[in-house]
C-alpha cells in the first residue's frame, strides 16, 4: 500500500473523533523552524484574526487489539487495515505544510499491541517534528488509555493538546460497550495530564450514579457569591475565572479535551452532563465534546439506532456553552428529569422552571441575573451594563444591544415599564404562549424533520 492510500484510508478511519476543533495554543515559530500553533483554532475552525485553519487529521494505524463496540476500527470489524510508520508521517506532514495544505496535525492510532507501543510511535512523530524539523505547528495527540505516566508526560511535552477520549458516561456501559478499557485506564493519564498543565487533580463528585470515577481527594465544594437563585456548588464559569492559563506554555499551552459518545448507550443526558462538569472542575478539561454515534455494524450489545442522535447532540453542546459560559450547574440544567428537552434550548427549559425568577429588570440587574435571561447572552449583557451607565433602558433600545426580543420581552422589565406589561402578564401566566416564544427553529418543525436537516448538515460538513 503506496502512502496514498494509506492517507485515505486512515485519514477516513480518524473521522469520528469530534475533539480536535480548536487548539488555543500560541506556539510562535522559532528562528529556523516552521509553522505557527494559531490561538484560534484548527480543523477548518477560525482563527482570532479570521482565518479558516486547517489541520492533517490522520490514524497512524487503524489495526487496533481492542473491541469497542462503537469503534468502526475495532478489532472484530471486517475493514482494510494500514498503518504509517512513524518517518513516513513525519514527511507528510512536512511535505503538506510546506504545499500549504495544513497548519497542524491531529494524530491517533487504533491499539497496535498495548497502550505504551502504541504511544511510543505516537510520541515519536510528535518528537520528530519539534526536534529535527522544527515543527513550531499545532499538534495534538490522542492518548491511548493505561499508557503509562512517563509516555503521557512525554506526549504533553510536545504537543499543544493532548485528549483522552472517555467515549461512554457510566462504568456499566464501558465494561458492556468497551470491555477493555477501564474506568482507571481512562483517567490515570486525565490526572497525570492535568498535573503536566499546573492543575492538581481532584476526585470527580459523581451524582446521579453510578459514574465513573477516579481515587483522587473529593473536590471541595464552597458557597456561590451568585444573585441567581437556588445555586449552591461551584460552577465551571465561576472555577475558570480563578484559573489563569497560559497559551504559550511550553508544556500542554493547549490543554487536555476528551469526548462522549451520544447514542451508543442507555446513559442518559443527566449522566452525560454530571460528568462531563466534573471533569471540567476536577481535571481543568478544556473542553468537552460531545458526538452522536453513527452506527458502524450491528451490535447486540448498542442500541439500534435509525439515524445518528443529531439534536440530542446539539443540546448537549447548548448545556456545556451554559457550564462554561453562563454558570449554569447540571442540577440546574435539569432539575426535573435525566433528559433535555427536545423543544427548548436548556437555558429557555431552566426560565420556564422559575418563572419566579423573572422579570428581571435590566437597569439594577447584575450580570449573572442578566445572563439567566433568554434572550440575553454574555455579550449584550456586558453592553447592557456599559450602557446603563449613562441612562436607564427602555425596551426599543435592547435590540440595538444585542438582546434577542422575541425571547427576552416577557422576561424583563425596563425604563418604560408600561410598555409591555400588559403582554408579559399574560405570557408569564400561560406557559404556552412562553414554549411557542422560545421553541427552537429547529424542533418546532414536523417530528424527524429537524433532527433530518440536522443530519443534512453534518452530512455536508455544516
Amino acid at each position: 500500500m503506496d502512502t496514498a492510500d494509506k492517507l485515505a484510508l486512515l485519514a477516513d478511519a480518524a473521522k469520528y473523533d469530534a475533539s480536535c476543533s480548536s487548539s488555543g495554543s500560541a506556539r510562535e515559530n522559532a528562528n529556523g523552524g516552521i509553522g505557527n500553533g494559531a490561538v484560534g483554532g484548527v480543523c477548518h475552525s477560525w482563527s482570532a484574526d479570521g482565518r479558516c485553519i486547517s489541520l492533517l487529521k490522520v490514524l497512524l494505524s487503524n489495526a487496533c487489539a481492542w473491541d469497542c463496540a462503537y469503534c468502526a476500527n475495532r478489532r472484530s470489524a471486517d475493514v482494510r487495515r494500514g498503518a504509517f510508520e512513524p518517518e513516513e508521517l513525519v514527511r507528510l506532514v512536512i511535505d503538506f505544510y510546506k504545499r500549504n495544505y495544513i497548519e497542524g496535525v491531529f494524530l491517533s492510532s487504533g491499539v497496535v499491541s498495548c497502550p505504551d507501543a502504541t504511544m511510543e510511535r505516537l510520541i515519536s512523530v510528535a518528537r520528530t517534528l519539534r526536534v529535527r524539523e522544527r515543527f513550531n505547528g499545532y499538534i495534538h495527540l490522542k492518548v491511548i488509555p493505561g499508557a503509562s505516566d512517563i509516555l503521557v508526560n512525554e506526549a504533553a511535552r510536545w504537543a499543544d493538546r493532548v485528549s483522552v477520549n472517555i467515549e461512554l458516561p457510566s462504568a456499566a456501559s464501558l465494561a458492556r460497550i468497551a470491555p477493555d478499557k477501564t474506568p482507571q485506564a481512562i483517567f490515570g493519564p486525565m490526572r497525570t495530564l492535568a498535573r503536566a498543565g499546573g492543575f492538581e487533580p481532584r476526585r470527580l463528585i459523581a451524582e446521579p450514579r453510578p459514574l465513573l470515577e477516579a481515587p483522587a481527594p473529593l473536590l471541595p465544594a464552597r458557597p456561590r457569591t451568585s444573585d441567581a437563585p437556588g445555586r449552591r456548588e461551584l460552577s465551571v464559569h465561576e472555577a475558570r475565572k480563578d484559573r489563569t492559563r497560559n497559551p504559550g506554555a511550553s508544556v500542554l499551552p493547549a490543554g487536555q479535551t476528551t469526548q462522549l459518545v451520544v447514542g451508543a448507550s442507555p446513559d442518559s443526558d443527566a449522566a452525560i452532563l454530571t460528568l462531563a462538569e466534573n471533569l471540567y472542575l476536577a481535571y481543568d478539561v478544556r473542553r468537552v465534546y460531545y458526538s452522536a454515534f453513527v452506527p458502524v455494524a450491528d451490535d447486540p450489545r448498542i442500541p439500534s439506532l435509525g439515524r445518528p442522535p443529531l439534536l440530542r447532540e446539539h443540546r448537549l453542546y447548548q448545556a456545556d456553552w451554559l457550564f462554561r459560559f453562563y454558570g449554569f450547574t447540571a442540577a440546574e440544567i435539569l432539575a426535573d428529569g435525566a433528559s433535555l428537552d427536545d423543544d427548548l434550548d436548556p437555558k429557555s427549559a431552566w426560565a420556564l422552571r422559575n418563572l419566579a425568577f423573572f422579570p428581571v429588570d435590566v437597569n439594577k440587574a447584575g450580570y449573572a441575573e442578566l445572563l439567566r435571561v433568554p434572550g440575553i447572552g454574555p455579550v449584550s449583557c456586558s453592553r447592557i451594563l456599559r450602557a446603563r451607565r449613562s441612562s436607564s433602558l427602555r425596551h426599543d433600545q435592547l435590540p440595538a444591544l444585542g438582546v434577542v426580543m422575541k425571547r427576552a420581552r416577557a422576561f424583563v422589565v425596563c425604563a418604560d415599564k408600561a410598555a409591555d406589561s400588559g403582554e408579559r402578564t399574560r405570557a408569564l401566566g400561560d406557559a404556552r404562549i412562553l414554549r411557542a416564544l422560545l421553541a427552537d427553529p429547529v424542533a418546532a418543525r414536523a417530528p424527524g424533520e429537524g433532527e433530518r436537516q440536522l443530519e443534512s448538515d453534518w452530512r455536508a460538513g455544516a
